[in-house]
């Protein structure tokens, strides 16, 4: 969730759920774009019936706007992981000071820890069901975190992964078996709703 302002006094709102309209601050911190409001809304539409107690992983977490939506609609754990000392210490404060449950905090980078789990269950021992994938748009991380999440162990069969990116989503280098249900643009932003179909992980 990338791409800071550059001025302080940073806030984003949760939409629904028990927190609903709770601001939270985010740091300045190179590349953080927290999930615009109106993105957030229409992605989190496409997953009414998807969230309540399910376990849920926030890749490239950023601001923790998707996760910590997640979890204000019920979701029973989501894990946070960014390699931004900045942005875990945020995340941390935000969850404090709303009294969440059900949560882990990773500071590391994303495809590093997902080629760990996949060596290590024991290290991530989650069963995700529902993924957000929003890596810095000045990068080439999109496909390469979806493979890595594909081959890391990390998800139900009938996993959704959420990806947001700032160009369309080309079909190659995302795993064969995943299937679009949905997509959007707002904006410069892209978004799509993906589901895992059995364990394929080849490329197309």
């Amino acid at each position: 969730m990338k791409k800071s302002s550059g001025k302080p006094g940073n806030t984003l709102r949760i939409i629904a759920g028990k927190w609903r309209s709770r601001k939270l601050d985010f740091p300045d911190v190179e590349g953080l774009r927290p999930t615009a409001d109106r993105v957030r809304e229409t992605l989190f539409n496409w997953l009414q019936e998807a969230i309540a107690r399910e376990d849920c992983l926030d890749l490239f977490a950023g601001s923790g706007a998707c996760g910590i939506e997640a979890l204000s609609r019920g979701a029973r754990h989501v894990t946070f992981v960014d390699s931004s000392a900045a942005a875990i210490k945020a995340i941390r404060a935000n969850l404090d000071m709303l009294q969440a449950e059900g949560h882990e905090l990773v500071c590391e980078d994303s495809l590093r820890w997902l080629q760990s789990c996949a060596q290590s269950r024991d290290k991530c021992p989650h069963s995700y069901g529902l993924v957000f994938i929003d890596p810095p748009f000045a990068t080439g991380l999109l496909a390469r975190s979806a493979l890595a999440l594909e081959q890391s162990g990390q998800l139900r069969e009938d996993a959704l992964i959420y990806l947001e990116w700032g160009s369309d989503i080309p079909a190659v280098g995302l795993p064969a078996n995943w299937q679009m249900l949905k997509s959007k643009r707002a904006g410069a932003v892209y978004f799509y709703l993906y589901q895992r179909q059995g364990a394929n992980v080849s490329t197309p």
